[in-house]
């Protein structure tokens, strides 16, 4: 997936964030290094514990094989989020994409509030999973009151600013890796002393066409690469975005799908197709079948910080994405206030946490996350068309271009898994497209109230002007 770079011209306050562009009100405290992790860590979430084994049931033993063309799906849709994103280096990702490219503030903010929907949905339900069994092993305690206090932990963390969220995720993410390593290298060790069964990565189950084994499983493979988008929302806060981000996109990309593939093989190896779908901890159950003495208690640690690194980038991204609309005028101007000394977002940071922990209560949120991955996968098409639409508009940086036909490609992928969707989901992402036209509606509204009184009230004071010009006049 080669691409080149080029000059391109426009005026310069069409490009903020860019090399010449305005001060952003945000701090540049993203280095490549840390881009790059902190995409990992939002790769690398807490899913890949337990997916494997419904990927099992699935593909049987050939694992490997939806990952595989898992990470090619999302490597099409990565390339327009590269050009687009080092083409606007602007807090708010998807929404100002697609605010430029089609002119119209609905689709505009229907975008931007699909993008809020996932995430402080996904917080919640990451909450949820860190209250509960992984935070059982350790500290018995009620899960929604602990969700919330986990949740509140999060905000003050994003708060505090972006280079200590940053920095805490390079931990997270080190931690969370090492958890999957750990994976690789014992089952190395099981197959090193005769263990294990190599045969099974290739086995399918009986009776079912490969191909279409494969892409149910890439389905499903799919929503563990998703993640990577939240990266655009924090753009304005990378030092040289043109050259960094996508470099940091793509090796971020790629380094997840190899150890998801390594994850995989060494699941096959370790246990049968059966075996892992049976588990509700595939990964803890390969690691015991190993034979190597790893406390059980490890693992729920690592799948703590993995949960908790989750939760800290989705939180980012939604109080980010917040204050991108807010900045476009698409969300209360309130929204777009930043704390003086730290410049992060803090009235969206404490919104964005309300919603998050009012969605703890609801407990059960898998077909709520599952409709919002549905709108996920309208905000990529919008994102893949807006690539295309936005080549005439040129900007005076240098910046990274896909292949025309990666785009294209992108909205084809997205279209393809939106047809897997279940009823109920479509109805819920319906729910969630009617709640958000009601929003906007509202939000129209209250402006043109507001205007209104606005225009009034300088009306009035041009009046009073103007009275108090014609008096000596007359005399």
């Amino acid at each position: 997936m080669s691409a080149d770079t080029r000059g391109e011209a426009t005026p310069r306050s069409e490009a903020p964030g860019a090399p010449g562009a305005p001060d952003s009100k945000l701090k540049k405290g993203i280095t490549g290094p840390l881009l790059f992790l902190f995409i990992l860590g939002d790769v690398l979430g807490a899913g890949i514990y337990a997916l494997m084994g419904v990927l099992a049931g699935q593909v049987g033993g050939a694992l490997w094989a939806p990952l595989a063309a898992a990470l090619l799906l999302a490597l099409l849709t990565a390339g327009s989020y590269a050009e687009l994103v080092t083409k606007y280096p602007k807090a708010g990702g998807a929404a100002i994409f697609a605010e430029r490219a089609f002119k119209t503030p609905v689709i505009s903010f229907l975008v931007g509030f699909s993008m809020l929907a996932a995430g402080v949905t996904s917080a919640a339900g990451l909450a949820l999973a860190f209250a509960g069994e992984y935070l059982q092993t350790f500290l018995p305690v009620p899960s929604i009151p602990a969700a919330m206090v986990f949740l509140v932990l999060v905000a003050a963390l994003n708060a505090r600013g972006i280079s200590e969220s940053v920095m805490s995720n390079v931990v997270m993410t080190v931690v969370e890796v090492s958890g999957l390593v750990i994976v690789v290298v014992v089952v190395g060790l099981l197959l090193g002393g005769g263990g294990g069964d190599v045969s099974r990565i290739g086995q399918f189950p009986e009776g079912v066409s490969p191909a279409l084994a494969i892409l149910g499983g890439a389905i499903v493979a799919y929503y563990s690469f998703v993640g990577f988008e939240t990266s655009a929302n924090v753009a304005e806060e990378v030092k040289d975005p043109s050259r960094v981000y996508p470099r940091a996109l793509f090796g971020a990309l790629l380094t997840a799908g190899v150890v998801y593939i390594l994850v995989g093989i060494a699941s096959s190896i370790a246990l049968s197709a059966d075996e892992l779908s049976d588990s509700s901890g595939p990964l803890l159950a390969v690691v015991a079948a190993s034979g190597v003495p790893i406390p059980h208690w490890l693992f729920s640690a690592i799948a703590l910080v993995a949960v908790a690194n989750g939760a800290l980038l989705t939180m980012i991204m939604s109080s980010r994405v917040t204050y991108g609309m807010a900045e476009q005028g698409l969300l209360p101007s309130v929204l777009g206030r930043v704390l003086p000394r730290r410049r992060t977002p803090w009235v969206a940071i404490v919104a964005t946490t309300a919603v998050a922990m009012l969605l703890t209560l609801i407990g059960d949120l898998e077909t709520l996350a599952s409709a919002v991955v549905l709108l996920l996968l309208f905000v990529f098409i919008s994102t893949n068309v807006a690539v295309l639409v936005l080549r005439r508009d040129k900007v005076d940086h240098k910046h990274f271009r896909i292949w025309t036909p990666i785009p294209i490609l992108g909205v084809a992928s997205c279209i393809l898994l939106l047809t897997q969707q279940e009823p109920l989901v479509w109805a819920y992402g319906g729910g969630f497209v009617a709640l958000g036209l009601l929003l906007y509606g509202i939000s129209r509204v209250a402006g043109r109230g507001q205007r209104a009184s606005e225009s009034s009230g300088s009306s009035d004071a041009s009046d009073a002007s103007g009275s108090s010009d014609r008096g000596p006049s007359v005399r």
